[in-house]
């Protein structure tokens, strides 16, 4: 059973096609898809899909770079709603959530000062409810890395990981796992593709980052949640591993990143 761990289904790239592509992705052997919320505007979107699509689930939070029009009250509605969602079996945990040291506007002070702000109080919601968090860590591994470290989710996962060997350990060391998807298809992604191959397998986990991040066979074009069996795949090669082998290692990696996600088993396409 393949799991996607980061997929974001409401996205307007896939207007109203959301629920075929998670069915779509579902025939092609992927049973479980986690979309993340990025803002407050669609706690609720992500949990529509998640109660129409039986390979869906969701985790909740105010991303990166939806902080600029995010309000301090919105984290006192992310509080309450993942309180309200605690019931839900398909509610996983916090994200997408983190900080973003790429884009020059998120680099300014005031709004660094504010995506720290941010990403501690969601990181206090995740400790708070014993939950995982699911990581946006671009041009930021050390800085999130720091509020880990005195913020403790009990587990999570550093999405699209693009750092040192350092900072993946570092990460590791905090009970986090690795997030690898299609950035690793492209020969020239020398650094992630060693990442990928050299890291310990029990700290991986696949992801589609869907619609982005699309794996080389696609790209430029749009990415989906049946491209993860490929990827999967491609990680496999690269550590020279059959394909079952690698699935079933990076399914127990998942379940320990995500651990509601054993409470409801993944479905069988």
């Amino acid at each position: 059973m393949w799991i996607d761990t980061h997929c974001h289904l409401d996205a307007h790239e896939f207007g109203t096609q959301s629920l075929d592509v998670a069915a779509q992705a579902a025939e092609a052997g992927v049973s479980t898809i986690v979309a993340m919320a990025v803002e407050r505007g669609n706690f609720a979107a992500v949990a529509s899909l998640a109660a129409g699509a039986p390979n869906v689930r969701y985790a909740l939070g105010i991303h990166p770079i939806c902080i600029p029009q995010a309000r301090d009250e919105d984290l006192e509605a992310l509080r309450d709603a993942v309180r309200a969602a605690l019931g839900d079996p398909n509610f996983v945990g916090i994200g997408e959530i983190g900080l973003d040291f790429f884009i020059p506007m998120l680099c300014e002070p005031a709004m660094r000062e504010k995506q720290q702000r941010f990403l501690r109080e969601q990181l206090r919601i995740a400790r708070d409810f014993a939950l995982p968090v699911m990581m946006h860590v671009r041009r930021s591994q050390d800085q999130v890395l720091k509020h880990l470290r005195q913020i403790r989710p009990p587990a999570g996962i550093a999405h699209a990981f693009n750092g040192s060997f350092q900072q993946a350990q570092n990460f590791i060391d905090l009970g986090f796992h690795l997030g690898f998807g299609g950035a690793m298809t492209f020969t020239r992604a020398l650094q992630i593709r060693r990442l990928a191959t050299e890291l310990p397998l029990a700290a991986i986990v696949l992801e589609t980052d869907s619609p982005d991040i699309a794996p080389a066979w696609i790209h430029p074009g749009r990415n989906t949640p049946d491209q993860l069996p490929a990827i999967g795949a491609a990680l496999a090669g690269l550590r020279g591993l059959g394909v079952d082998e690698l699935r079933e290692a990076v399914h127990r990696n998942t379940l320990a990143a995500i651990p509601r996600l054993a409470d409801r088993p993944p479905q069988v396409a």
